[in-house]
């Protein structure tokens, strides 16, 4: 069947990449390989769907080539999808933001008052409008090239065009569809990979320091988490695999295995001057009372035993405090790994942005293909940066199919 425009992928970029194509006049078909589209966005924050932020900017995004993402969020911003958003009627809110020193990432996340259900609603009535073919359960088969047009041999039968959209995302979360699809059809067009690594993803830890964590599983709190790379402040969680959280997500997407992290589990507060004047007050408690104050009790008793230190606090020097503190102030943590793309929200790595026009997402070498989305070597932070992502890469392309 002959088409002006193929999107492989019904996820958030394909969906978005056919509408505004086939605003344009164009003829598109959406080939998806699962039965059920859009899966990412139907989860997403809680099911209520984090389909932006404002503060969204190339700062929020990790490349081999970070100048790659500012054209196209430049060109389509958050305000811009908002405006969509609105159009349709959806009643969205911002997540309430509690302005701490170093919190800067937490700031400006738009989700759904409703259901995620909402946003892919809005986008699937954009395509019905626009004349949109959508085919699930459609398996490629083989892809090839002539002068003018690509051939897609599918399992639900064969589609011609002149542009062919790769929308197929990363490997982030294979129960619901994830695969490598881009990946290899990148490398058959000679399309070089920056290798790809789970992000956004909790980290584990080896037995031992399992052993002594897992009492703390369900403690939740605020900390700045940081490597020689970057650092946030947004909640920790203890897990009964290692940790996770918001902070620990952001950090994972900046961490290489055998990296060390820290954790400074009392971001405001200074641990030694509160354990001084808890000498000089209450000398004879001991030193995890007195942290008790400013830490959940079982992380308290944890971090002192860390530091092996005991007995009664108007006892200890100030040496010995001090340690205390920096077990608190400074937690170093090599993580054994991460849990992988299992639950990992995105893929860090993908199609080199090298090879593609920063402009219309086209390959520079392969007139007629493109890739947007999550296929490329562009990872945003948490908070909604990954689907604004999405829109933007998406619409800039649609533009030029």
């Amino acid at each position: 069947m002959k088409h002006d425009v193929i999107v492989i992928g019904a996820g958030a970029a394909g969906l978005m990449c056919a509408w505004q194509a086939g605003q344009r006049g164009k003829k598109v078909a959406i080939i998806e390989h699962t039965h059920k589209i859009a899966e990412k966005i139907r989860i997403s924050g809680g099911g209520r769907c984090n389909f932006t932020n404002l503060y969204c900017s190339p700062a929020n995004f990790i490349s081999q080539n970070p100048h790659f993402c500012k054209s196209a969020l430049a060109r389509f911003t958050p305000h811009d999808f908002l405006a969509l958003v609105e159009k349709a009627n959806i009643k969205w809110h911002e997540k309430p933001f509690e302005e701490k020193p170093g919190n800067e990432n937490a700031r400006g996340q738009l989700f759904c008052d409703g259901s995620s259900a909402q946003i892919i609603d809005m986008l699937l009535e954009g395509c019905k409008a626009a004349n949109v073919t959508i085919l699930t359960g459609a398996k490629v088969t083989g892809t090839q090239k002539t002068a003018e047009d690509f051939t897609i041999t599918t399992t639900k039968g064969d589609f011609s065009a002149p542009s062919l959209v790769i929308a197929s995302g990363g490997l982030s979360i294979p129960k619901i569809g994830a695969s490598n699809f881009g990946y290899e059809l990148a490398k058959q067009y000679g399309l070089p990979i920056i290798p790809p690594k789970a992000a956004l993803v909790p980290f584990t830890f080896e037995e031992t320091e399992l052993a002594q964590t897992k009492a703390l599983s369900g403690i939740a709190l605020d900390a700045r988490v940081s490597n020689d790379k970057a650092a946030f402040r947004e909640g920790l969680l203890f897990t009964h695999r290692g940790i996770s959280g918001p902070s620990i997500l952001q950090i994972s997407s900046y961490w290489d295995q055998g990296q060390d992290i820290a954790i400074d589990l009392a971001p405001d507060i200074d641990v030694l001057a509160h354990l001084k004047a808890a000498r000089t007050s209450s000398p004879k408690q001991e030193p995890a009372t007195a942290l008790s104050r400013i830490l959940p009790q079982r992380l308290a008793h944890h971090r002192t035993e860390a530091a092996g230190i005991s007995g009664q606090i108007g006892d200890l020097s100030d040496a010995k405090l001090q340690k205390i503190a920096d077990t608190v102030k400074s937690w170093k943590i090599k993580p054994l790994g991460t849990e992988g793309y299992r639950t990992a929200e995105v893929t860090r790595g993908g199609v080199d942005t090298n090879a593609i026009s920063s402009k219309t997402f086209e390959a520079r070498n392969v007139k007629g293909l493109y890739f947007i989305g999550e296929v490329l070597d562009v990872t945003g932070h948490l908070g909604g940066h990954n689907f604004q992502w999405a829109w933007s890469s998406a619409h800039c392309a649609a533009q030029f199919v």
